[in-house]
C-alpha cells in the first residue's frame, strides 16, 4: 500500500532517499578502466573481488543464507532474471530480485516479490552498510567502492528479509564481476554478443570466457547460446568445474508463438502453450531459460508447478523493455543498448509497432559513447522514418554526441528528417510534437537504458515510485 502521512512526511522520506543515493554515488570511480591495459583491468577486478569477500565476511556472509540463481549474458539477462523471479513468486516463494542498472530509482535494484524496497527502508539500509564499512579493517588496497557497497546492500537486504531464493543479475561480464562472489544454486548465461569490449575483449570467444566464469562446481548451468564460437568456452567451463549444462534449443525444445489476441507466447510441446507478459519473439528464449532455470532449482528443494510457471510468465513485466507508456500517439520505451539488442528489437518492430499506411515511426535515439553507435544508428535507420537524436544522461558515463549520431545516420544512407536535441526531455517532447496520432504515427525511444530512464519520469514520476504511489510493474 502507498505510504500514508502528510506531504512533509513524504518529503522527509524523499530527502532521506536522495541523501542515501548521493552517499553511494560518491563512491563511484569516474573512469575505472579508461586507458588501462587488459592486465590492469583484470588486476583491479581481482582486487575488488577479494576486498568484497573480506567485507562480506565482516557482515557475516549474508549472501550465503539463501539459494541464488545467478544470471549473466550480453542480452536478455534482465528479462530472464525477472521471469525467473516472477515464476518463483507465483509458486509461493519469497523471492528477491536484483537487476542492474536501475532505470529510474535506485530502489529498483532491491525488489522482493515484485515490490521495491521502500525509500525510507533503503536509506536505513545504506546507513547500516556504510556504518559497517567504517568499522571494517580494510586491506591496504583501499576503501570500498560503489559496486562493493551495492553488493553488500543487496546481500544484506535479502538476508534480513529472509527470502527463500534470490535472483541476481550480473553487472557486466561475469568472471570478474562483483556479483561473482556468490555460490549459486543455478547459473544462467542468456546470450553472447559484442559489448563492453574495453573490459571483456573484442572477440566472441573472449567475451564468452568472461560470461562462463559464473558457472560453479556442481551447480547446474543453463544457456541458450547457439554460436559454436561462443558456446565452446561455456562447454569447456562446465566440463572443467563439473557443472551439468542445460541447453534449451529453439525449434526443438520450444518455439515462439502468437495467440489469436496478439499476445506473445511460448510453446514447449503441443498443449503446453504459455502466454508471455512481455512483447517480442525474442522473449520466448528468455522465457525458456527462465523455466529451465526454475526446473534446475528444484534440486535445491523448491517445487514449482506448471500453473505457477504459467502465472509467472504471464505476469512478468520489466519497465523500459518494449513498454507502452501512452497511446495516441503510441509511445514505446525500449532500452536496447547494444547492436545485438537493437537487431532483435528492429526485427520485431514491424509486428510490434504496426502502423496504417502513411503512419511514420519516429525514433528518439541516444547511445553511450562506448557503444557501437554507428552500427546501432544504421540498424535503427533502416526502420525509422524520422530520427530525433539526443544524449543519455548518467553519472560517470558519457553519451555519444547527437551530432556524431547524425553523421552516422547520413553515412548509413538515411534520407528522412534528422533532428538533434541534446537533452532527453526536450527530445521526447520534440518527437511528440511531430507525431500525428490521427495519421497513426508512433514514437520509439531506444539506444540506451539510461535514455529510457531519463524520459520515463514524464509518465511515471520518480518521486511516486520511491513513495510507492505508482506500482512498479515487475510481477
Amino acid at each position: 500500500m502507498p505510504p500514508t502521512g502528510s506531504a512533509s512526511t513524504h518529503e522527509a522520506i524523499l530527502n532521506r532517499y536522495r541523501d542515501a543515493v548521493a552517499r553511494t554515488d560518491a563512491l563511484i570511480d569516474p573512469a575505472p578502466t579508461h586507458g588501462k591495459t587488459p592486465a590492469d583491468v583484470r588486476a583491479r577486478a581481482e582486487l575488488r573481488l577479494a576486498r568484497l569477500r573480506s567485507f562480506l565476511a565482516h557482515l557475516g556472509n549474508p549472501h550465503d543464507r539463501y539459494p541464488i540463481v545467478h544470471v549473466g549474458g550480453t542480452s536478455g539477462k534482465g528479462s530472464t532474471s525477472t521471469a525467473i523471479a516472477a515464476i518463483l513468486t507465483a509458486a509461493g516463494y519469497k523471492t528477491g530480485l536484483h537487476t542492474s542498472p536501475f532505470l529510474q530509482v535506485a530502489t529498483e535494484k532491491l525488489a522482493i516479490d515484485g515490490r521495491l524496497i521502500a525509500g525510507d527502508a533503503f536509506a536505513n539500509l545504506v546507513d547500516v552498510i556504510l556504518a559497517a564499512a567504517a568499522t571494517w579493517s580494510p586491506s591496504p588496497e583501499g576503501r570500498l567502492t560503489y559496486g562493493e557497497i551495492w553488493f553488500a546492500l543487496l546481500a544484506t537486504y535479502f538476508a534480513d528479509e529472509r527470502v527463500d531464493v534470490a535472483v541476481i543479475e550480473v553487472g557486466a561480464g561475469g568472471r570478474f564481476d562483483l556479483t561473482n562472489v556468490v555460490r549459486p544454486a543455478v547459473s544462467v548465461i542468456t546470450s553472447i554478443g559484442i559489448d563492453h569490449t574495453e573490459t571483456l575483449g573484442a572477440t566472441i570467444p573472449e567475451i564468452a570466457w568472461h560470461k562462463a566464469g559464473i558457472i560453479k562446481p556442481g551447480a547446474p548451468a543453463v544457456t541458450a547460446v547457439p554460436d559454436p564460437a561462443a558456446l565452446a568456452p561455456i562447454l569447456d567451463e562446465a566440463r572443467t568445474v563439473g557443472s551439468p549444462l542445460i541447453r534449451p534449443i529453439p525449434g526443438q525444445d520450444f518455439q515462439p508463438i502468437t495467440f489469436p489476441d496478439g499476445t506473445a507466447g511460448i510453446r514447449f510441446s503441443p498443449g503446453k502453450d504459455f502466454r508471455l507478459g512481455m512483447s517480442g519473439r525474442y522473449q520466448a528464449t528468455n522465457a525458456a531459460l527462465a523455466v529451465d532455470a526454475v526446473r534446475a532449482l528444484e534440486a535445491s528443494g523448491l517445487t514449482v508447478r506448471n500453473d505457477a510457471v504459467a502465472r509467472g510468465l504471464a505476469a512478468t513485466r520489466l519497465p523500459g523493455r518494449f513498454e507502452t507508456v501512452q497511446d495516441a500517439p503510441r509511445v514505446v520505451l525500449d532500452g536496447a543498448h547494444n547492436l545485438q539488442k537493437i537487431e532483435a528489437l528492429m526485427d520485431d518492430v514491424p509486428a510490434l509497432l504496426p502502423r496504417p499506411a502513411g503512419g511514420r515511426l519516429i525514433v528518439v535515439l541516444g547511445v553511450l559513447e562506448a557503444k557501437d553507435h554507428s552500427g546501432i544508428v544504421g540498424r535503427v535507420a533502416a526502420n525509422a522514418d524520422e530520427l530525433v537524436l539526443t544524449r543519455p544522461r548518467v553519472l560517470a558515463k558519457t553519451g555519444a554526441s547527437p551530432e556524431t549520431l547524425a553523421d552516422d545516420a547520413r553515412t548509413s544512407g538515411f534520407g528522412g528528417p534528422i533532428l538533434v536535441v541534446d537533452e532527453p526531455i526536450p527530445a521526447i517532447e520534440t518527437a511528440l510534437a511531430r507525431a500525428d496520432a490521427e495519421r497513426g504515427d508512433a514514437v520509439l525511444v531506444t539506444g540506451s537504458l539510461y535514455l529510457v530512464g531519463n524520459v520515463r519520469g514524464r509518465w511515471y514520476p520518480e518521486e511516486q515510485i520511491i513513495l510507492q504511489q505508482t506500482p512498479w510493474p515487475v510481477a
